[in-house]
């Protein structure tokens, strides 16, 4: 299954290329909530979910141990959303 190019707006992608992206930038989806999907790097980790409206990330312990919610309109492009979700809090 192929992705849309990079500068394709997030509503245009069907939910399961939206789930292999994830997972190609190495999330693992929650068993409970299915929205939902964890990513841990070496410097930071996160909470990623497809909200209806907006994809919504939490940074666990992002400053000074507390939580950093962002949020980006799925009218973004991937790329952007990427470049501003995977390059940490």
């Amino acid at each position: 299954m192929e992705l849309p190019t990079g500068d394709t707006p997030l509503y245009n992608h069907p939910l399961p290329k939206i789930e292999k992206w994830l997972v190609n930038l190495g999330c693992q989806q929650n068993e409970k909530d299915l929205h939902c999907w964890y990513i841990e790097k070496p410097t930071w980790k996160a909470e990623i979910c497809l909200e209806i409206e907006e994809l919504t990330v939490n940074y666990l312990a992002a400053t000074s141990g507390e939580d950093l919610m962002r949020s980006f309109k799925y009218s973004l492009s991937r790329q952007d959303v990427e470049a501003a979700v995977f390059s940490g809090p």
